[in-house]
């Protein structure tokens, strides 16, 4: 390829899906990549023994059956996915736990006398799944083409954003079960932030499920690959950019790059003001990670969480809130949150016949440099006695470790930027455009960008259609279908 349209530096889901995007509009399309493999937050390796494999980074799913991206690009018909019955489960003290089922009327029933309240909170979102993820993959400016749906939304997040959180409730079980999820935000509960990460992952898990890719998450980044490299682009590796002045020439430049990178790659080209707005992006708190090989699936109290491809741990809502509280004030909690999902028993190709794999991350201060292997043994051993005796080895990163592993996690960031409700609407500035930058022909495509943390794709392919508008002057996305 002696000349090129657009160059994209990143292989993350969003810098993939971003090329995706352009290669399929007839583009000539060349990747960057930074570290020998592609994927970013979608790589899967041996970590902690031959033949077990574990995910780097993220492991289920709930957005590649939800985003617009993934269902346009079919990737059902790409990466066969198991789709637990259980989406996920809250384990709660004294041998019991509540249960996500993807069926909401089964979760309602077991959840006693407040499943019809949770019911009545969920429903409404989960029939309307598709429109959430629509309006909460996109700027909230100008106003979301589902206004109803929206603004159920909106009402749901504020009663689930405060102290009155539990007032439809009576019992531990339904709370918990919500705390769990809005947890995942990793921001101070409740907050407007953290409730509506919640309810919208929640929804999805009551509409398709929370998918686990077979063969490790690694195969989503595959799967991107194969249709990028089948429509002529060049993918490179090993190729690390520290400025703009290094890329080969092109009309289009995307970032899959936190806006810290953009300016320090940017370096004078960038507008003062556009620079003042970027400096003023806060990153959030990080997370320890932990993966285990096993000789036996996690011995939960409760079995029905062996069924469940996520469990939250930490106890009561008020018990993680306190945990996520301590976290934000730069400490580590005693008794953490914790999120374990144990793939092997979905896909048998994760570990060696009659041997499992473990996932598992914990929330810490930024730029956190402690082991958090321990507290999160001890807190599963807490739900499921005997856990220590199935481990045969561990692998752990902690927060300084998993910002070394990807640049765009700063400080153990996996969020690419503090998930608050501030920043999700000025994310990385208040714009209908965020992707792109007032630099000519350059774009910001990372999570960093709308509509913030995920594996969706969404920002690249955003940030690739403003790309075709303002340099290609083409108004029709291309088609994604295989």
């Amino acid at each position: 390829m002696t000349s090129l349209d657009a160059v994209v530096v990143g292989s993350g889901p969003n810098g993939l899906a971003a090329a995706v995007a352009l290669a399929r509009a007839g583009l000539r399309v060349q990747v960057l990549e930074r570290s020998d493999a592609l994927g970013g937050g979608v790589r899967t390796a041996e970590l902690t023994l031959p033949g077990f494999r574990h995910d780097v980074c993220s492991a289920v799913h709930p957005l590649a059956l939800a985003s617009e991206f993934f269902r346009g690009f079919a990737l059902e018909r790409r990466v066969r996915f198991a789709v637990p019955d259980v989406s996920f489960g809250q384990a709660l003290d004294g041998g019991r736990a509540a249960i996500a089922y993807r069926s909401l009327p089964r979760t309602a029933a077991e959840l006693g006398r407040d499943g019809a309240a949770y019911a009545r909170l969920i429903g409404p979102l989960a029939r309307r799944a598709d429109a959430v993820a629509e309006f909460t993959g996109a700027p909230l400016l100008p106003m979301p083409r589902h206004p109803l749906a929206f603004a159920r939304f909106g009402l749901a997040s504020l009663e689930q954003a405060g102290p009155w959180w539990d007032a439809r409730f009576h019992g531990a079980a339904a709370p918990a079960l919500l705390g769990g999820v809005m947890a995942h935000a990793i921001l101070p509960l409740p907050s407007l932030g953290a409730a509506g990460a919640g309810l919208s992952l929640t929804a999805y898990a009551h509409a398709r499920g929370w998918p686990i890719p077979l063969g490790g998450s690694q195969a989503i980044a595959d799967a991107l690959v194969a249709d990028l490299l089948a429509h002529g682009a060049e993918v490179h590796t090993g190729v690390e950019v520290t400025s703009l002045a290094e890329l080969p020439p092109a009309r289009a430049v995307l970032l899959d790059v936190t806006p810290r990178a953009l300016i320090r790659m940017a370096g004078e080209r960038m507008p003062a003001g556009y620079r003042r707005a970027l400096e003023r992006f806060r990153y959030g708190n990080g997370v320890a990670k932990v993966d285990v090989a096993l000789t036996d699936p996690v011995p939960w109290t409760d079995d029905r969480l062996r069924r469940a491809g996520t469990v939250h741990l930490g106890g009561t809502r008020a018990e993680m809130a306190a945990a996520e509280k301590e976290v934000a004030r730069g400490r580590h909690p005693d008794s953490p949150y914790v999120l374990v999902s144990q793939p092997s028993l979905f896909d048998p190709s994760r570990a060696p016949a009659d041997r499992h794999t473990l996932w598992a991350y914990t929330h810490v201060p930024a730029g956190s440099r402690l082991d958090r292997t321990e507290a999160v043994v001890r807190q599963i051993e807490r739900f499921a006695p005997g856990f220590r005796d199935t481990i045969l080895a561990t692998s752990s990163m902690d927060a300084a470790e998993v910002a070394a592993y990807n640049p765009n996690y700063i400080g153990g960031d996996i969020s690419a930027g503090e998930a608050s409700l501030a920043q999700l609407l000025k994310r990385p500035t208040v714009s209908a455009d965020p992707w792109r930058t007032p630099m000519p022909g350059v774009y910001l495509c990372s999570a960093s960008t709308t509509p913030g943390p995920g594996v969706h794709g969404m920002a690249g392919w955003q940030a690739a259609l403003s790309a075709l508008r303002h340099e290609f002057g083409e108004r029709e996305a291309p088609s994604l279908a295989p």
